[in-house]
């Protein structure tokens, strides 16, 4: 009976969390304290240039805190290729737990799919003598109720995550929306633990600098106005489509209602920002959208600053938007490229003058 109470108490502790972080901790923690397990981690699979990779969203080890896992934005091009673990493909491929014991111990691994097609994959790792905590297996197997433990809470972590990740997504897209942007841009502003300061340590965790841009599709009221809200709401799911190919998996896209979309984008400088915000509004122009036909939009963008708030990076990124559209509409301008100069009579600043934040 003593049991059954530390699994009720585990699992409500997983399901009092509001924040996708520390479920994730604590699913790790409850794990490792149930197993006395040596190690516990949670992958997640991130689409790659080279291939489907391996994002560590979080561990545990005996003796040692848990730490927060990554920045949303942070770099995912070096971890392992999911296919240098045959054992992750299966357990994903059979979508079924996958139990492996050898000499040095015994590893259980268990696939995790939402509703959002988000891959993650828990590992518990833990000696062949199955520790020292009450529920010990001497014999050194990988016995079913560890498997079936390991498989349960997932399940219960998987339903509330779709709960959650549900409430901050705009239903008619499934693009982020606005209740989800200020807790990602905090994160993103805010430098980790450790290199505060540093601005080489942030440019190495992050690869880059931050940007917001904001993209408004034009002409958006005639749409509604010619075709109807139905059709309105078909360019509206295309124009998600399409966000959602342009940009990395790292990258962050949400909607913000109407016909306004908010991308969140690592960049190494100016020029890699505007690039990639180009390829978007060639992509929209050459998409032949159904009945309506052409469509474009038009994007302004800022660079993310030291002690920016979403507030004062919006303002810039609506004047450049402002720009853009007072322009002739179809076009990409930055606020630090386009607008500032032409306020201030100059040429664009240089890296003199910025701040490196990451």
């Amino acid at each position: 009976m003593r049991h059954v109470i530390d699994h009720l108490e585990h699992i409500q502790r997983l399901t009092r969390g509001r924040d996708r972080d520390r479920i994730d901790t604590t699913l790790v923690e409850v794990l490792r304290s149930l197993l006395d397990a040596r190690r516990v981690t949670l992958w997640q699979v991130v689409p790659g240039d080279d291939g489907e990779r391996l994002w560590m969203r979080v561990w545990a080890e005996q003796g040692i805190a848990v730490p927060q896992s990554a920045s949303p934005l942070a770099v995912l091009e070096h971890g392992p290729t999911l296919a240098s673990e045959p054992v992750m493909v299966q357990a994903l491929a059979r979508r079924r737990p996958v139990a492996i014991a050898g000499e040095g111990g015994c590893r259980i691994v268990v696939p995790i799919v939402t509703d959002s097609d988000d891959r993650l994959i828990v590992v518990v790792e833990y000696d062949a003598a199955g520790g020292e905590g009450p529920h010990a297996d001497t014999s050194g197997a990988t016995t079913d109720w560890r498997i079936r433990l390991v498989e349960g809470l997932a399940r219960i972590y998987e339903n509330f995550v779709n709960v959650l990740d549900a409430s901050e997504r705009d239903s008619l897209t499934g693009l982020l929306n606005r209740k989800s942007f200020d807790d990602t841009f905090y994160r993103a502003t805010q430098p980790a633990a450790g290199d505060s300061g540093n601005t080489d340590a942030r440019r190495q965790r992050t690869g880059g600098n931050y940007w917001l841009a904001v993209v408004d599709v034009d002409h958006f009221k005639s749409v509604n106005d010619r075709f109807g809200h139905l059709i309105g709401d078909e360019v509206l799911l295309l124009m998600a489509r399409i966000l959602r190919s342009t940009f990395r998996h790292d990258d962050r896209v949400y909607r913000f209602g109407g016909e306004e979309f908010v991308v969140l984008m690592r960049a190494a400088d100016a020029d890699a920002a505007r690039a990639a915000l180009e390829r978007l509004r060639a992509q929209v122009e050459a998409y032949p959208f159904p009945q309506v036909g052409r469509i474009t939009v038009s994007v302004g963008y800022t660079r993310l600053r030291e002690h920016d708030t979403p507030s004062d990076a919006f303002e810039r990124a609506d004047r450049a938007v402002y720009l853009a559209k007072s322009q002739g509409r179809n076009q990409v301008r930055g606020y630090e490229t386009d607008v500032e100069p032409a306020e201030m009579g100059t040429a664009p600043r240089g890296s003199e003058g910025d701040v490196e934040l990451f």
